[in-house]
């Protein structure tokens, strides 16, 4: 059972969501990490338009599986597996409107189903500490799960959700047309929140904050941007500019940055600050460049991000709250991750 909000809550309340959330954590919130890569370690075959998505059909137990890793390894927040998984994308496999739709409903379903999982063990857990040691602490955590739209760019499957160069033909109307149906099965899947991810642009930025207004999508949401260089979007847009879209658009309580390397993290957190109060959340990737003609993750040049768990406390300090990782990164960066936030929160309040 979730802790999302129904259709008749508040704006007040929706946009004080995510704020009561990381409150209700601890004072920070951690996100999961890599999903296409964890499938694939645990066998999974992605080599195919759907990437990860392509596991809601051949393989949903691994993608139960790799919700419930990072949910052992520490997550307050998991994302679904529908990143990839569009309407058109499913439609191009074979798939019928109806069946792409019960495609995305199954990735959430899948997600929630790793959280009752995840709850009933922890609750057996617990049951087992206190007849051992007669303390009633639970280890049961808050959880919530995050329901995934990549971009235009990932549908496309051809590296330009990591530029965001669209051509001129592609227009706000035309990205809503595209994320329409999409976001309003997987706003009422079941999920607690909608997380629209690796946004390279600034026109999709506006056209998803216009498309939750028009649907009147009634669960919270965050936005997340990516970029290449730490000053701008991956299409050389203004950071600033793309978070102050998502900043006027209430129910949007979270804006972010993701599948970014860790060394531009810190001044992206900063231009965010300037132009928003809403908390952000930080999920970067391991550091390396996606090659979209080889489909082959490279090391960058420059400063290699050896130690992706470090910068952690710099983010916090430059003032994000919500940490996870994105493409790459595993279960053991996660529960790092988590390990290091508990020991600096439990620090904090021991002074």
């Amino acid at each position: 059972m979730g802790i999302g909000l129904g259709g008749g809550s508040s704006l007040d309340e929706r946009s004080s969501f995510m704020v009561d959330f990381v409150k209700k954590c601890g004072g920070y919130a951690v996100v999961d990490g890599g999903f296409a890569t964890e499938l694939e370690r645990h066998g999974a075959d992605l080599n195919d338009p759907l990437w990860s998505a392509k596991c809601l059909i051949t393989s949903p137990h691994l993608a139960k599986r790799v919700h419930l890793d990072y949910l052992n390894a520490g997550a307050n927040i998991i994302t679904s597996g529908s990143y990839q998984g569009t309407i058109q994308g499913f439609e191009a496999k074979g798939f019928s409107k109806e069946e792409g739709e019960g495609l995305l409903r199954k990735s959430v379903e899948i997600a929630c189903e790793a959280r009752a999982i995840y709850y009933d063990r922890c609750t057996k857990d617990s049951w087992d500490y206190f007849t051992h040691n007669n303390d009633q602490s639970s280890l049961r955590r808050p959880v919530l799960v995050a329901a995934s739209v990549g971009s235009y760019g990932a549908y496309l499957a051809d590296g330009s959700e990591y530029t965001g160069k669209y051509g001129d033909e592609v227009s706000v109307e035309k990205l809503k047309d595209f994320h329409r149906r999409r976001a309003q099965v997987l706003a009422n899947s079941g999920a607690d929140l909608i997380a629209f991810e690796t946004t390279p642009n600034k026109i999709e930025a506006q056209a998803y904050a216009e498309l939750i207004e028009e649907e009147e999508i009634d669960i919270p949401g965050w936005i997340s941007f990516s970029s290449t260089d730490g000053i701008n979007a991956a299409s050389g847009d203004s950071i600033m500019e793309c978070a102050a879209i998502a900043d006027c658009c209430k129910q949007i309580v979270a804006i972010g940055i993701n599948c970014t390397p860790p060394r531009f993290i810190t001044t992206l957190i900063s231009s965010i600050r300037k132009v928003s109060s809403k908390p952000i959340v930080i999920y970067p990737n391991s550091g390396e460049t996606y090659d979209a003609e080889s489909k082959q993750w490279i090391r960058s040049n420059g400063l290699v991000d050896e130690d992706f768990v470090s910068y952690v406390g710099k983010w916090q300090e430059a003032g994000a709250s919500i940490f996870g990782g994105c493409c790459r990164t595993t279960p053991n960066t996660i529960r790092a991750i988590s390990k290091l936030l508990s020991a600096g929160n439990s620090s904090k309040y021991s002074t």
